[in-house]
């Protein structure tokens, strides 16, 4: 554990109760986000997106479009 943690967590365990409670459900919802990662299959589409781009392939004005007129977005 980092110095920094070490020395907010002691300060927190001289907050009142419900101060201490809402310390620990921030913590709670970051740690929650650890595991972020890309699976292998996202990863293989990012690569092929990549050399996409390298050579210059782009989707056109059209279709991006239809991308967003299709998923709402």
């Amino acid at each position: 554990m980092i110095k920094v943690l070490e020395e907010a967590i002691a300060k927190i365990r001289d907050l009142p109760r419900e101060r201490q409670m809402a310390a620990a459900e921030v913590m709670e919802v970051i740690a929650a986000q650890i595991d972020n990662r890309l699976s292998p299959t996202e990863i293989a589409g990012v690569k092929k997106a990549q050399k996409a781009v390298r050579a210059g392939k782009y989707a056109s004005d059209r279709r991006v479009k239809s991308f967003f007129i299709r998923f709402h977005a």
